[in-house]
């Protein structure tokens, strides 16, 4: 009898990995347990939120705006593999801060480190491929995708090629708007001459709209009664992808579809005065969702707003609709390009601290300032053949407050810390159903 065959199996799931500094050397007891506790899984995943390349080597792709490049050096994957991780999403929105070459680069150290991986590629079609981890319990396949258009990858024909980058998920926002709000916005493209310019364009797709819809500056609006926005993910994207997740699922014994996504909605996005307040994804992020568990996904890993959302239990399957932070070594970059530092109006001597140090206001905003975006989990999943049996969510603190030279790094969380996490995600969590029981220092949930 084959071991894999008992079907079972744990798959621990973490969020954004943002690494850019050696970690083996620590000795904490509350990090080393950590690593103990990954260490048991058969499979862990976490997303690579950075480009494993050297700095200065090679150029960067400006973004508009500028923003923070991020860096992993090639041998901290070895740190990355001592915790435990062995199967990573790796195409985020920061894939392609370099360029092409080094999604390519970032490819080839993956697969010379041993890490299994999906989400970017030479093309879409590879970008969008699974990803397949062998374990003595069973195969694990990954679907990796990453919402919207910055960094995806470029479709093969049979007379051109394609384009390195990510497995891109493009999606399209309605938002719904009252009849008065409606013909001030008209009036507004039409006053400006816009509405002008576009029929000059000569093409439908360009037009502003119809009686009860109006574009303006990209956006749609249409009319309704009240204020929202919906969202819907593109059906060419979403239909390719769970082909990928069905191909995964008859190659794998157990999938994992990933996806990184920036983009939330919900009740709270109206009123939340911090992204951290935020507690829900954007509608298509959810459709998604439940179209990959649909198609054979076993566990839906969510990341991007870099803070713990809730957990589903749908078809007896988990949805992680956010892991947050799992590393965030964002504030010791040794180096980054010219616009980082424009958008700032730094000077050419100006250096990475300084830069750090404009963009969070000294400590006093952004993320330094918000302690949510400190406060995080990881979970692991004990699955049999009739789904996910067990599932603990393990608190972690990333250092807020600490000297940046600290911060960043998880740490099993202390008592108070970690009874607070579980208690929102418990909290955001009853929204789907879920039970999470705060349980000897960790969430459990138990379908």
């Amino acid at each position: 009898m084959y071991e894999a065959e008992s079907g079972e199996i744990s798959i621990a799931v973490a969020g954004d990995t943002i690494a850019t500094r050696h970690w083996t050397m620590f000795r904490e007891e509350r990090f080393l347990k950590l690593r103990e506790i990954l260490h048991e899984a058969d499979a862990v995943f976490a997303n690579l939120e950075t480009n494993i390349h050297r700095y200065l080597d090679g150029g960067h792709k400006p973004h508009d705006g500028g923003g923070t490049y991020l860096t992993t050096e090639p041998e901290i994957l070895e740190d990355i593999k001592w915790l435990g991780i062995n199967i990573m999403a790796c195409g985020s929105s920061h894939a392609d801060d370099y360029g092409p070459d080094t999604i390519l680069k970032t490819i080839d150290y993956l697969d010379s480190a041993g890490i299994v991986h999906a989400g970017s590629g030479r093309h879409l079609g590879e970008a969008r491929a699974p990803g397949f981890l062998e374990t003595p319990r069973g195969r694990v396949g990954l679907v990796a995708a990453t919402e919207g258009w910055s960094s995806r990858a470029g479709e093969q024909r049979r007379d051109t090629y394609g384009y390195p980058g990510t497995n891109g998920l493009r999606y399209r926002e309605v938002h719904e708007v009252d009849a008065p709000t409606l013909e001030v916005l008209r009036r507004v493209g039409r006053e400006l001459g816009w509405d002008q310019q576009r029929e000059r364009g000569g093409s439908a797709a360009s037009r502003p709209g119809s009686s009860t819809t109006y574009n303006l500056l990209g956006l749609t609006f249409t009319l309704a009664e009240d204020f929202a926005t919906h969202s819907f993910a593109n059906k060419s994207d979403v239909d390719e992808n769970l082909r990928q997740v069905r191909f995964a699922k008859e190659f794998a014994d157990y999938v994992i579809a990933s996806l990184h996504c920036h983009q939330q909605g919900g009740s709270t996005y109206k009123t939340a005065q911090l992204r951290s307040g935020v507690e829900e994804l954007a509608d298509f992020a959810v459709d998604y969702a439940h179209d990959c568990i649909d198609a054979g996904a076993d566990v839906f890993a969510g990341h991007g707003p870099q803070c713990q959302l809730g957990v589903e239990i749908y078809k007896n399957r988990p949805i992680f609709y956010g892991l947050g932070c799992f590393f965030h070594q964002l504030e010791t970059l040794e180096y980054l390009p010219h616009e980082a530092y424009e958008r700032f109006g730094l000077d050419d001597h100006a250096t990475a601290f300084d830069f750090v140090n404009a963009r969070y206001a000294g400590g006093k905003g952004g993320h330094p300032a918000d302690p949510l975006q400190w406060e995080q989990a990881f979970a692991v999943c004990d699955f049999t053949p009739a789904g996910v049996k067990e599932i603990r969510i393990y608190p972690i603190e990333l250092g807020f407050g600490k000297p940046r030279t600290m911060r960043g790094r998880p740490l099993l969380a202390e008592p108070d810390a970690g009874k607070r996490i579980i208690e929102r995600t418990a909290g955001i969590s009853k929204r789907y159903g879920t039970n999470v029981v705060y349980q000897d220092g960790i969430g459990v949930i138990r379908p």
